[in-house]
């Protein structure tokens, strides 16, 4: 399902704090249309920046900064849309993950986020309590 949506977006915005999500965004870039592939916005803190060079980087602290990246993917020109997809699916081909060898274009372009993710398992609700202050109880503190 969220590879469907990865290949529907225009742009993907992938902007943690810190190193993390390399996985979001690798899988953003593969599930691209060669024909007319999306833009990717990318953290400059993600670890998937190094790799991911073709990707517009931003300081998620910079809010200007990302409003201007975000403009500049809409606007984008397919044609260097198409460049920085080619360059980072090379780059996403060629570059060992941590958790095991290079991906082949092939694979690049079929990922399976069940393999990647697991499988997906809701946490179970937690039960809402209402807890009512001291005072109302009538217990004060002594």
């Amino acid at each position: 399902m969220l590879a469907g949506l990865y290949r529907t977006a225009q742009v993907g915005v992938v902007t943690p704090l810190q190193d993390g999500m390399n996985l979001v965004a690798k899988e953003y870039v593969a599930a691209q249309n060669p024909e007319n592939p999306g833009v990717l916005v990318l953290s400059k803190y993600a670890g998937a920046a190094n790799e991911l060079d073709a990707a517009l980087l931003v300081n998620p602290h910079d809010i200007d900064g990302m409003a201007r990246a975000i403009a500049t993917a809409f606007s984008m020109p397919l044609t260097e849309r198409r460049m920085r997809w080619e360059a980072m699916m090379t780059n996403c081909a060629a570059t060992p993950s941590s958790s095991g060898p290079p991906i082949s274009s092939t694979r690049c372009r079929k990922v399976s986020l069940k393999k990647a993710f697991g499988p997906i398992v809701p946490e179970p609700p937690t039960p809402w309590r209402f807890v009512r202050p001291m005072a109302a109880c009538g217990i004060t503190k002594a």
